[in-house]
């Protein structure tokens, strides 16, 4: 059994962020020995602007929008905080998902006089009796997020967009786990708005995006004073290595999208097998079909995620959302979809990317039942395990159908 000073460390937690593509560091590492800022009339700032707009075209045809519909940012948290600051108005309310991220979450209930929030089913989808009546009482805006951070569980938009629409509701997606992993085309999918982080499929920390669609009747309120960047919509001088490295992250995902995601769910797939075979007890959460190629939330029953983790070190892995982690209470998301609070706390995110390969996931698995097994040994030693990996005993874990 190789454990962490004989196997290399396994990378799965893209969700939290991936490994910049061989695309995007070259490109970062070429815009970093330039020296021109884009807002420059001389040659160094023709320059830097031209290699902008280039990377807001790659951008763009990645998203199936038009450049001219993109205003760059630092990351989703701050497109999803822009396009909630432009929707809000006196008097009228917002509707959020019960699972979305922080970014939306405490952007609204700060920005926004009411907040429905929309609860989700035990599969992690949406409660769509839940919206209908949230959208009776005439919100400006809907957010809804495209694919769940911790779960992978994919909503269907095209619905939301259609029921919100003719509520009169704008609506706005944070599409950070879903861009660059799964196709989407902005011209057929009726969102105004959509946030999108670069670190997510391969770009550099440190940029994003946010569209708004041409004629919506969403007004841009910038966060920020002081310029006219962007088209006024968002001062401050722009970070053109990490755009630059954001356009060739765009356009190497685009290069082989369906590919690469068809590569990705096979391999999560023969990983949720082999550890759920070996490991009865251990429950998958989320719809099984309608998530993301590369994501695995997994709760291994009686076994806090913190041990579990603490055991397979050469596996790099999330107890739950990265932006949450050190927090005191359990997952959101999990106790949304009704999960109990210690079966929230025993729940592992697997999060597989463009760069995982076969090896890394057989690695993984050997990882994660060598660690479940010693943990259990560790927490009920006066239980045995039988070869099919069920634990009897007085003292052991309850177990769930996986």
């Amino acid at each position: 059994m190789g454990h962490a000073g004989t196997d290399p460390i396994v990378y799965l937690d893209y969700n939290a962020t991936a490994p910049i593509r061989p695309e995007a560091l070259h490109a970062t590492a070429e815009a970093l020995k330039s020296v021109g800022n884009a807002s420059s009339a001389h040659a160094p700032g023709r320059e830097a602007a031209a290699a902008v707009e280039q990377a807001r075209a790659r951008v763009a045809a990645l998203l199936g929008c038009t450049g001219s519909e993109l205003i760059f940012t630092s990351g989703a948290t701050e497109a999803n905080n822009l396009a909630i600051r432009s929707a809000t108005t006196p008097g009228r309310s917002l509707v959020i998902s019960a699972v979305e991220h922080p970014a939306v979450s405490e952007a609204a209930a700060t920005l926004a006089g009411t907040v429905h929030t929309i609860g989700v089913c035990h599969d992690g989808t949406l409660r769509l009796d839940d919206l209908e009546e949230a959208l009776a009482a005439r919100p400006a805006l809907v957010s809804i997020m495209a694919a769940n951070n911790e779960t992978g569980v994919l909503n269907d938009l095209e619905l939301v967009v259609k029921l919100s629409h003719e509520a009169g509701a704008l609506v706005h997606s944070d599409a950070t786990q879903l861009v660059g992993r799964l196709p989407i085309d902005l011209h057929r999918l009726d969102l105004d708005s959509l946030s999108l982080s670069g670190h997510k499929f391969g770009a550099p920390q440190g940029v994003g995006a946010l569209f708004v669609r041409r004629g919506t009747r969403l007004a841009i309120r910038p966060l920020a004073y002081g310029g006219g960047h962007e088209r006024g919509r968002r001062p401050g001088t722009l970070n053109v290595p990490g755009i630059v490295g954001l356009g060739a992250a765009a356009e190497a995902a685009a290069r082989c999208l369906d590919q690469e995601a068809s590569r990705i769910r096979l391999l999560r797939d023969r990983f949720e097998t082999a550890v759920m075979t070996a490991l009865p007890g251990t429950r998958r959460n989320g719809h099984p079909d309608r998530r993301l190629p590369g994501v695995s939330s997994l709760t291994f029953d009686g076994l806090p995620a913190d041990a579990m983790l603490a055991a397979m070190p050469a596996i790099a892995a999330s107890e739950g959302s990265a932006c949450s982690a050190g927090a005191m209470e359990p997952s959101r998301v999990l106790l949304a979809m009704g999960l109990s609070r210690d079966e929230a706390e025993c729940t592992i995110r697997f999060s597989l990317g463009y760069a995982t390969t076969a090896d890394d996931i057989d690695i993984a698995i050997r990882h994660v039942i060598d660690a479940e097994r010693r943990v259990h040994a560790a927490l009920y030693p006066n239980t045995t395990t039988t070869a099919s990996g069920t634990a009897q005993g007085q003292e052991g874990p309850r177990r769930h159908d996986a």
